[in-house]
């Protein structure tokens, strides 16, 4: 029934039914006063009235509406601006040839797979007819080549947000030429994208994607010090970035971002067997400096949360400076915001809270036996 054009009638009353259970039940958080008054078709539901509607019901309803007349499918067509099609299990590639040409006002588009569908025939038809694409998830797209990022590159050039975790066809070349042209992505997935994550793509991000905040580069095997460092002087905005399994890093790319991103607040070290004290104690030091820099500074600012986990060349003092140093880092239980996993030495660790409860707890007098 999806993706056709010509719709049964039971069809269309059963999406009817469905679309006014909707409408009467209202929705009161979301401020909405869905009044049906009297509306008894589907062909009677006033244009402003059924993209309320819709944006209440899932992606699969929406696709259905579109073929229950033409004033429905043209206020969908040019009103819609977000679409998941993640719940597609099979033939989403040509479920996206038939339908995204029609979606041309599209901001939000969401393909993540379980099992790889797209072709680049596809990211090439969405390049072409969704310029105004803002946010694009290809997230397990393993099937997708160059061919998608140059598309890309050319068609989606207001993209902010990108995800292609394990996209792990794509080179270097292809995403180095994607950053000069979306220079306004604050939003990178790139964790398992092993060809595409090197030093040079970094080179290129770090030069052109300046409001970058958020990068994942999980288990990308050739990230090394260059790239990282290019990335710290070329975003100062980083605020996540994720370095999980980037073996060929060390100290250097840690610094780099303590000393050059005064916003940074996660930082993902697992298993980076390079990094040692010295990038821990610059991690410390950096709360004071960016202090300075940074006018307003309080408590709640710096690092939130550290992955530390397998780091098995760390000393307590270091960990317990950086520890000291951000607040908002804690081993208490129910709160684990600073990640040891793996580091059997570093188990006298302890953020200022979990110490106080400790205190109060051998402090507080035993009833007589």
């Amino acid at each position: 029934m999806v993706g056709q054009d010509n719709l049964r009638t039971e069809d269309l009353n059963l999406c009817f039914e469905r679309l006014m259970m909707v409408a009467g039940s209202g929705n009161s958080e979301k401020g909405m006063n869905l009044k049906v008054g009297v509306i008894t078709e589907w062909k009677d539901i006033p244009m402003e009235l059924l993209m309320q509607i819709l944006s209440l019901v899932d992606d699969q309803t929406v696709i259905i509406a579109s073929g229950v007349c033409r004033g429905w499918r043209d206020a969908i067509y040019f009103g819609l601006a977000r679409l998941s099609l993640s719940w597609c299990s099979k033939n989403m590639n040509s479920l996206v040839l038939s339908i995204v040409p029609k979606f041309t006002k599209l901001q939000t588009l969401i393909l993540r797979q379980h099992k790889p569908q797209l072709e680049d025939k596809a990211v090439e038809t969405i390049a072409d007819c969704c310029h105004e694409l803002q946010i694009l998830d290809l997230s397990k797209s393993f099937k997708l080549t160059d061919r998608s990022l140059y598309a890309i590159a050319f068609g989606c050039r207001d993209l902010t947000k990108l995800n292609i975790s394990g996209c792990s066809a794509f080179s270097d070349g292809a995403l180095a030429y994607l950053a000069s042209f979306c220079r306004k992505l604050k939003v990178l997935n790139l964790c398992g994208c092993v060809r595409a994550a090197s030093d040079t793509a970094l080179q290129a991000i770090g030069q052109y994607c300046n409001q970058l905040q958020s990068l994942n580069l999980g288990w990308c095997d050739y990230v090394g010090d260059v790239g990282v460092t290019t990335l710290a002087y070329g975003c100062p905005d980083l605020r996540i970035v994720d370095l999980c399994g980037c073996v060929r890093i060390t100290d250097d790319s840690v610094i780099a971002l303590a000393n050059r991103c005064p916003h940074l607040r996660s930082l993902g070290l697992y298993y980076c067997k390079n990094i040692t004290d010295r990038a821990m104690y610059s991690l410390a030091h950096s709360k004071v400096n960016n202090r300075i820099s940074v006018k307003g500074g309080n408590d709640e600012d710096g690092l939130r949360t550290l992955n530390i986990s397998q780091c098995t060349a760390l000393t307590p003092s270091a960990v317990q400076a950086v520890c000291d140093s951000f607040p908002s880092l804690h081993t208490c239980s129910g709160r684990h915001s600073l990640i040891m996993s793996g580091c059997l030495n570093l188990t006298s660790v302890h953020c200022a809270c979990a110490v106080h409860a400790h205190r109060a707890f051998t402090h507080f007098p035993h009833p007589a036996h």
